[in-house]
């Protein structure tokens, strides 16, 4: 039984017939094969007057000519007719062996072929009929062979790109690339979240209008669809779940394994997006962390129980492409072990923070593409303050270029009470209160230990504007920031604050 899954078997180019030195083909009319992409999908022989009756379509029909009995330029009528009837029926190409019936190519049928479109081949005394078959089925095996060495590479590309971090995005670039097109997906609102490859835009206006084709989850729908638009071939493919989403892609050139690969690209984002909750789950899952790290800690502890968390902040880096989007900000929980995720605002995705909850038992631990902070673990009654470390960790993390800072309750902080603490640091940076430029700097440049030009890197801002900005610092605290006692003094108060 064949494999309902294994992609056709692909036709052989005419072409690769031709350049076979073994079978000596000699194009003679028609089209060019090369540049007119002839494929042979099989071949039959026939002495038949009027094939048509037996063709399929895709022939290579073979034929000695017995049926010419008169092959001067007298019988054009009826080759003309001969060849129309192949041209009607489909088939790929003509050939004619000059054995035994006839010595050459009859001109008559030479000019019929270059009238109707029909390529037409020359098959020498020296090659049987049967010979030319059996090199048209081993040019099949060989690219089936090939074709199928495509699709199991590919599938397992798609697989190891679903495997990442951020798995949504990685898909779509690698059936992107395995196809030569594009792939975009498309949301249950025909929203475009995320895509990959070029196409031109033309073809993406096709491409958006073929998501309304298919079916997102209304019975009797398509579950598929294809178009062309120019030359660019579309196909549009609900995913499983019934939660809308659809994947489209363009391609310039259809293989027989390409539906074979989009297939195994719509199975495995299927199980990515239906990871990904509806709208009012998101709603209430960012409602939740919200409440946890600013409720009152009598609303917060029946939530959670007696465990301990991690919260931590998490940024973009530079290897992650779609930046703080709800499918990125899933893949990065999926990742951390967690269900409890809050991604920033629209309104606010470049500058905000994703903001997750973590179980202690599960030590957030570095994540390709992202940039986190993480905090101390903390009980229910705690998670404030823990998101408040986050935060801090968070910045020195983008300030030091490390992919992850974990939060330590050690020194000071560990000897004073947290309101003592806080009351402090309130006293000492009193003067940069309404200055976030110059407490955000000062904090830099103590985490940096005095750096200048690392400084200046970090914030992406002149060495010039740094030195400017700590001595105002050092006037208004009135304070030697050149003093070691002094510096430690102020990171500790800067460890204390939340902006």
């Amino acid at each position: 039984m064949a494999d309902p899954t294994a992609p056709p078997t692909p036709p052989v180019p005419l072409a690769a017939l031709l350049a076979r030195e073994d079978l000596g083909l000699r194009q003679l009319a028609g089209p060019d094969a090369r540049a007119a992409g002839t494929a042979v999908q099989w071949v039959h022989t026939s002495e038949m007057a009027d094939p048509y009756p037996y063709l399929l379509g895709g022939e290579l029909l073979l034929t000695a000519g017995v049926h010419i009995t008169d092959p001067s330029d007298a019988a054009g009528d009826y080759l003309d007719a001969y060849v129309s009837r192949i041209v009607a029926a489909g088939g790929a190409a003509l050939g004619f062996g000059v054995a035994p019936v006839h010595d050459t190519v009859p001109r008559a049928l030479a000019e019929a072929c270059d009238r109707h479109g029909l390529p037409l081949v020359e098959v020498p005394r020296r090659t049987t009929f049967s010979g030319v078959a059996r090199a048209v089925w081993r040019l099949m095996a060989e690219a089936r062979h090939a074709e199928l060495r495509r699709v199991t590479e590919a599938q397992q590309g798609l697989a190891t790109a679903a495997a990442r971090t951020d798995p949504v995005p990685a898909v779509l670039r690698q059936l992107a690339s395995r196809l030569g097109g594009t792939a975009v997906l498309y949301g249950p609102d025909g929203t475009e979240l995320q895509s990959a490859g070029r196409t031109r835009e033309t073809a993406r206006d096709a491409l958006r209008g073929l998501t309304g084709v298919v079916g997102r989850g209304e019975p009797g729908t398509p579950a598929s669809a294809a178009d062309t638009a120019g030359d660019v071939h579309l196909a549009a493919y609900a995913l499983g779940g019934g939660r809308g989403f659809v994947l489209v892609t363009a391609t310039e050139r259809r293989e027989p394994g390409d539906h074979t690969i989009a297939g195994a690209a719509v199975v495995l984002l299927s199980l990515l997006t239906g990871e990904h909750q509806s709208t009012s789950e998101a709603a209430r899952s960012a409602a939740l962390v919200r409440l946890l790290v600013g409720a009152a800690p009598a609303e917060v502890a029946p939530l959670l129980g007696a465990g301990h968390w991690h919260v931590v902040h998490a940024r973009v880096g530079v290897g992650l492409v779609g930046g703080h989007t709800p499918l990125a900000a899933a893949a990065l929980a999926a990742a951390l072990g967690t269900a409890l995720v809050d991604p920033p605002d629209a309104a606010d995705s470049v500058e905000g923070a994703v903001r997750l909850l973590v179980p202690a038992d599960r030590e957030p631990a570095v994540t390709d593409g992202w940039v986190l902070g993480v905090s101390a673990p903390a009980t229910a009654t705690g998670l404030s303050a823990a998101d408040a470390q986050a935060a801090r960790a968070l910045r020195r993390a983008e300030a030091t270029r490390a992919p992850l800072v974990r939060h330590h309750a050690n020194g000071l902080a560990a000897l004073m009470a947290p309101e003592e603490a806080d009351a402090h640091a309130r006293v000492l940076l009193a003067p940069l209160t309404d200055n976030e430029a110059l407490t955000s700097t000062l904090r830099t440049w103590l985490s940096l230990h005095g750096s200048w030009d690392r400084t200046a890197v970090a914030l992406g801002i002149h060495r010039n504007t740094v030195r400017q900005r700590i001595t105002r610092c050092e006037s208004l605290l009135g304070s030697d920031l050149n003093d070691p006692d002094i510096r430690m003094e102020l990171w500790f108060a800067l460890t204390r604050t939340t902006t």
